[in-house]
This record gives C-alpha cells, structure tokens and sequence, in this order.
C-alpha cells in the first residue's frame, strides 16, 4: 500500500517504517484510519442504476418487470494507488423490505469478484423477491481491509424499486362513429373518436395502429389507469383494423386487442354547383345545397375542360357584378369543424388577385380560395383561412386547373391542392364562424367586396369533411381522348390505316410493312440463312431501312402546348455508332417540338424538346437508359402534363426521375407527325433503322398506371 503524503509528512519512518493494520469491517464515524490506507469512497446515487435506469430515491419508486441487475461505478482514493498496480475493491449490495406478516427481511447481495478502482459493478435481485412491494437497496465498496460508506448514508440515499410480476389486461377499444363489426358507421374522410380503456389501474401508455398505418401510436392518460381517445378519418372504405395494447409502470405489455370496423363510401358535397345552367339563367341550381343567385356580370354556357363530365361553365366578366351568391353559408366553419372547397377554374389574366369561392363570416371572410398576385410578386394560387395563406402552382391565362383547399380541424392545418397535387406548404389556420353567404368570384373584406373573377368557374363543391387522396386525383383527372392508333398490319397505295378509320400514315420509299418472312429461318438446319424476327404485335409492323424510309401525317398529330401522350413499341435492326436515330418526332417550322431517339454514345433513350421553333435552339435532353427485348421490342411512351408543367419518358411502363423535368412553357409544333426521323442542322436526318409499331396518340396525359398498357394492340382502359 502507498504512503499518503499532503505537504510535509503524514507518517514517520524510524529505523524502518511504522505500520498500522486496521481490521476489516465498518469504520466508526471519527474513527483514526491507518496512515497509509484510506477507506473507498462513498457511492454516488447517480451513479446507481436499476436494469440501467436511474436509482429511484424519491417518494416514486421505480417499477421493473423482473427483478432487476443493480449496477453501481465504486471508486477507491486514487492515494491508495500505487503507479500500474491500482487497489482492487469489491461491492457489497443490501436489499431490504417490510414483508406482508411486517417483518423486515434484509438480502446481502456479492458480485463475488474484485475490480480496479472505477469499475462497474453489477449483481442481479433474487428471483424469490416479493411482487407489488416496496423494496430499497444500497452499496458498498471494501478495499480488503476496510469498508467504504454507504450509498444510502448522508448525503446519499436509498434506491427503490418495485417487482411487478403481473402484465396489465388488454385494453377495449370503442367508437361511436365506428362501431365495431358493422357497416353502419361513419363515411371516409370523416372523423371518428375511438378510446383505449384497460381495466388495470396501473396502466400507464397505450399504442395503437392501423393497417396501412399509422403505426405505433403512443399515448398516455392523465393518470395511472386511465383511458385515452385518438381521432381518426379513414381514407378508403375498406375493413379497417385498430390493434392495440396498454402498458404498465414496470413496462409490461398487455396482449394486443383488435377491432374492426367498415366504413360506409364518402359522403356527397354538401354543396355543389356544377355551373352548366342555360344561357341567360339569373341562378345556379345546385346539385346539394340552396341555389346561387347571379349577378349581371356571370354568363352560362362557356366552355368546359375537355375530358371532364362538365358540359359548360359560367364565364365571370370581372366586373362588380360578376358573381354568385347564396344567403347561407354552405358549410359550418370555426373550432373544430373540417371543410374543404373545390372548382375548375380558368383565368381570364393572371395580372390580379382574383376569388374563385368564399364564405362571408362577421369580419371578411372565414376562407378564400383563388388567385393570389402579391406587391411585386407573381401570381399563385391560394388558399386563404384569416391570415394564414397557402400558395403555390402559377397560374396561366386560358388554361383550365382544378383548385381544392382542404382544412382539417384536428390537425389545424389548410392545405392547397391544383391539379390533384399538393402544392405551397400547409399552414396552420383558424377559421371564423361562418355566418353569412357562400360567395363565387368574389371575397368579403372590410371594406366591401373585392377580388373579382375573370374567366370561366364550374362545378364548384363544398365539403364538411376531408377530401381524401383518392378523391383529390380523381376530382382533378381529365380523360385523355385517343387521337390515333396505328398497328401497321395492313398498307395499300402507300399508306398504312390508322385503326379506327382517323388520318393515316403515308409511306415514303425505304419504309414498308413487315408481316415476317414466308420461309422461317432455321439457323440450326439452314446455317446459311439469316433469322428474320415475327412482327413485334400482331399481324404486321412498319419496318424503316435507316436511308430514306420514314412515315408520316399530313398535319401534326398532337397539340404540343397542351397536355397529350404519344407510345410506341420499337426494335432497332443495327445501331450506327456515328448518329442517333430517331423514333418519333413532331415537326414545326424550323426544329422539332420533340424528338423520342436512341442515343448510341450512352445506349439511352432520349426525349429532346427545344425551347422555342427555332434552327439551333436551346434543348432540353430527358434520357434513360435502355431495355427491353430485343425480340419484341422496347416500349416508349412520352407524356406532357400541361397541368403541372411536367414532361415524362417511360421505357417499358417505367420512368424515374432522370426521366422527368419540367417545361414551363410549350409551344405548337405546326408541322407533320414523323416516324422514323426527324430535323437535323442539315434537314431531314437521324433515319432509324428497325421497326416500329403500336403507336398511339393521346389528346391529354395518361397516368402512370394507363403506361403499361400502351405499346400493345388494345388500347389502355382509362376508366376512373
């Protein structure tokens, strides 16, 4: 053992050295140790843990599913150390409790081995412990020779902790909006209560969760044993699962409860004006809800957007008598009420703020939704509840959008909807109390009404819950038109038919129709032959010798400026490394408006659209990399979605995000529809050599899910 030394001496050496052996066991208070040995430190109570918890020492003690592993960290004064050989010490662990008959029952616990000075010292609580008892424990630590204070000594005190052997009951799960195991329940989109309630009084959390999520939802009551509710709206109207289960204090886990319930479809708007009334009508009739009266200002029978079940729309002049109005409003609003409103819209101008629908509440508006035109700011679209504002999208005059603002109650936020995406970033909101008139085109402000409409609005909805996602796309979805399909199984006179009796391709020389060789090739019988592959689909496709063959409209085939889809299935004969080769192109005057090609250099497909009709005009280049089948080919397909600026390549029913940009601007391309090549610096070039077939043209973008579809002889279904 070291010789301690503070200053001057501590301990005198006489003829030899003076030693003092002091006994193992507890040290008086005030007792003389020997002056070369110091007992170990007293343990400090946060360096105590219980299974890796905490020590408990206030008047909660800590609750344990099993009894626990006690650690303690037990240091010795590092003066008893002496240089690469420190003290060894041991731990000695007390437990003690009132038993039922109240008797104290005491436990001395060992780790039974010897550590270095600030060590980690562990032994885990007896299995025979008593259940649902208070039980305390403290630590010491001995050097060999003498033993240090307690853990539970002043200032310290004892740790406590409780054995709960027993898992809580499972929780019953109840909802008056969706009672369990019945079709009688509340709608999508509408919020439900439902409540967790254990009868075991020490229940401390719930988790609960939904098939499809949410998942793993923790909640706690306000007090021990008590239940919880959660709010919940389904989003579809299939069988929905709650699984649930209740937690104690110690962390047991009760067996997991489930409970089903089926919600009935979505509820109609409560409120709805299509907008398609007779020219000259003075009032909206509504398909739900009051009549709207209109002003002199409003005009029916405008046109609609194409693809929609609209057959008209009212045309709204701007002026301070272009609106529609009802004298209630159409949806309750304020604490705790979910709305959503929604309208296909299309501006007259976007160089003002505009109002598609408001409600009027005692002080202006309770919400607005149109367009926004900030101070020195572009125009957006806009959802407005009070002061908070939601806005995204940009707006273009004449071109159709589908508007849908949504507020839900429970989470307070306004979120704003164009096109079926959400656009802009949700804000926190609250609503006025409605309690004035539902108004279209224009807003209630301080000073009057303001914020007219220019342009056509139709089919204008109000709900009294949320809109879900499946609702949103499908409110926003417009159906594409088939413009021409052509499978190239038959030519006459130069010309291939498109399929249903539309404009035909012409044939120029160097492109005819491949119907597969009369003679199959058998290369394994015949080894001079050379194999000629079947027709990619059906009974024929357009074959191109990469020189001069090429076919063609005479007019073009898609309106470029709008939003349209154009597939084609293709198998390339020979790649020639030194140029690409185009597939489709639609022509204008001076460039192409787009070009689908194969690119040899990165054996990728690619999309080229120039910015403007123009020789030498900036391009935008939208590539993937290649696949498909050589034998029956690689399926292409290009769509525009004007709607949300976005431009698509696909390769065999796929795309990604290199394969996506977005354009916002587009421009006609006035010329014909090529197959097979496309314009060149030098004129008419990049002449593919292969086949191609199944090609189809769409007036207005397909979905993702209508893509696969395309590239064969039977054209997608594009219902719903």
């Amino acid at each position: 053992m070291s010789v301690r030394r503070s200053g001057g001496a501590r301990a005198a050496v006489v003829g030899g050295c003076l030693a003092a052996v002091v006994g193992a066991g507890v040290v008086a208070p005030g007792a003389a140790y020997a002056v070369d040995n110091l007992p170990p430190q007293q343990p400090l109570v946060q360096d105590l843990q219980n299974d890796f918890k905490p020590c408990a020492t206030g008047d909660e003690p800590l609750y344990v599913p099993q009894p626990p592993v006690l650690t303690a960290l037990l240091s010795d004064p590092v003066e008893d150390d002496r240089v690469g050989y420190p003290e060894r010490i041991t731990g000695e662990f007390e437990l003690w409790w009132t038993a039922a008959d109240g008797t104290e029952q005491r436990r001395t616990l060992s780790p039974g081995y010897s550590q270095g000075s600030g060590q980690i010292h562990r032994v885990t609580a007896p299995s025979d412990l008593p259940a649902d008892t208070v039980i305390s424990w403290r630590v010491r630590a001995n050097d060999g020779t003498v033993n240090g204070a307690w853990s539970s000594d002043a200032p310290g005190a004892a740790c406590r902790f409780v054995y709960d052997n027993k898992s809580p009951e499972a929780p019953a799960v109840d909802s008056p909006e969706f009672p369990a195991n019945t079709w009688w329940g509340a709608g999508v989109g509408t919020y439900g209560s439902f409540t967790l309630d254990s009868p075991s009084p020490d229940v401390v959390e719930y988790r609960y969760g939904f098939i499809g999520g949410p998942y793993e939802v923790s909640l706690r009551p306000t007090e021990p044993g008590g239940p919880v509710t959660f709010r919940f709206a389904p989003l579809n109207s299939a069988p929905q699962r709650v699984e649930a289960y209740a937690l104690d204090r110690s962390g047991r886990r009760s067996s997991t409860t489930y409970y089903m319930f089926y919600p009935k479809a979505a509820s109609a708007p409560v409120a709805e004006w299509k907008l398609a009334d007779p020219a000259g009508s003075t009032t909206a009739a509504a398909e739900t809800g009051t009549a709207a009266g209109a002003g002199s200002g409003v005009t029916f029978g405008g046109s609609a957007p194409s693809g929609t079940s609209l057959t008209s729309t009212a045309t709204l002049d701007g002026s301070s008598h272009a609106f529609l109005a009802t004298d209630t409003p159409a949806v309750g609003t304020g604490p705790g009420k979910t709305f959503a409103v929604g309208a296909w819209v299309r501006p007259a101008a976007t160089g003002q703020s505009m109002t598609v629908a408001g409600q009027d509440a005692a002080d202006g508006a309770a919400y607005t939704l149109g367009l926004d035109v900030p101070e020195g700011g572009a125009a957006a679209w806009s959802f407005a509840i009070g002061d908070a504002r939601v806005t995204g999208g940009a707006p273009e005059a004449g071109e159709w959008a589908y508007l849908l603002g949504v507020y839900d109650a429970e989470t307070g936020y306004a979120r704003l909807f164009v096109n079926g995406q959400e656009t802009g970033t949700k804000v926190k909101a609250s609503p006025a109390v409605a309690d004035g008139g539902f108004q279209i085109g224009r807003t209630l402000t301080r000073t009057g009404y303001k914020h007219r409409w220019n342009g056509e609005i139709g089919d204008v909805r109000v709900y009294d819950r949320l809109v879900v996602p499946s609702e949103v796309t499908g409110l926003a979805h417009r159906q594409p038109k088939l413009l021409g399909h052509w499978s190239f199984g038959t030519e006459a006179d130069g010309v291939t038919p498109e399929r249903n009796g539309g404009t035909p391709l012409k044939l120029a020389p160097g492109a005819t129709i491949y119907r597969g060789s009369d003679t199959p090739c058998i290369p394994d019988i015949e080894p001079d032959c050379t194999y000629q592959p079947p027709p990619m689909v059906g009974q024929g496709n357009l074959r191109l010798d990469g020189t001069t063959g090429y076919a063609a409209t005479d007019g073009p085939l898609v309106d470029t400026g709008n939003s349209f889809t154009v597939g084609v299935r293709v198998r390339i004969a020979e790649v020639d490394a030194t140029r690409p080769m185009t597939v489709l192109s639609q022509a204008g005057e001076h460039t192409d408006a787009f070009k689908l090609r194969y690119e040899p250099s990165t054996q990728a497909w690619q999309l080229i659209v120039p910015e403007r009709d123009q020789a030498g005009a900036p391009e935008t280049v939208v590539s993937q990399v290649g696949a498909g089948s050589q034998e029956r080919g690689t399926r292409l397909a290009v769509v525009y979605d004007d709607a949300t600026d976005t431009l698509k390549l696909y390769v065999d029913g796929y795309t990604n995000e290199g394969a996506t940009t977005h354009l916002p601007t587009g421009w006609k391309g006035t010329g014909p529809f090529q197959v097979g090549r496309a314009r060149t610096a030098g004129g008419w070039g990049e002449y593919l050599k292969g086949d191609v077939d199944e090609i189809q043209a769409y007036e207005g973008a397909l979905r993702d899910r209508d893509i696969t579809s395309l590239g064969r002889e039977i054209d997608p279904c594009l219902c719903g």
